[in-house]
């Protein structure tokens, strides 16, 4: 199992939280992103920079990924992209995306975005809480004590 984070848009606290659980279980951890990033030196820990443009980072996860692998992302459509691969979505609030919840999740992000494409006002997600950051290493921790013991 490999861990791909989509990192332009990851969360500092998370991604801190990732690189301590890739050390800890020396798990592969990977980054892709349109920006240079900043990583502790580690053999498990690597970047990969791609270009800049719509959906380019995403693209690349979506066909890196293998089953089983996990991706940390809050992009719906790439969730949805990398379940239907036989890998596992995470995103950094922790909630798992699952093949029960991605269409209803992918229904209401299409509606939100016909919404703002009208002009209304639908508003972003509030900033990452502690609360947040203690839901996403809880279900990191559950997910990888389940699919690292087989």
């Amino acid at each position: 199992m490999q861990i791909w984070i989509d990192a332009d848009a990851c969360p500092k606290p998370i991604k801190d939280i990732l690189f301590r659980a890739a050390e800890r279980l020396r798990l592969m951890l990977t980054l892709v992103a349109n920006q240079p990033l900043q990583t502790p030196a580690s053999s498990y820990i690597k970047t990969i920079r791609v270009a800049s443009g719509f959906d380019v980072a995403d693209n690349h996860i979506a066909q890196s990924v293998n089953i089983g692998d996990l991706v940390i992302t809050a992009d719906i459509p790439l969730a949805a992209a990398v379940i239907e691969k036989g890998a596992y979505a995470l995103n950094p609030r922790g909630e798992l995306y699952t093949q029960s919840n991605i269409k209803a999740r992918l229904s209401m992000r299409n509606c939100m975005d016909e919404l703002r494409g009208s002009g209304v006002n639908a508003g972003g997600p509030p900033p990452l809480s502690q609360n947040d950051r203690q839901a996403f290493a809880n279900q990191l921790d559950r997910f990888l004590a389940q699919h690292l013991k087989a």
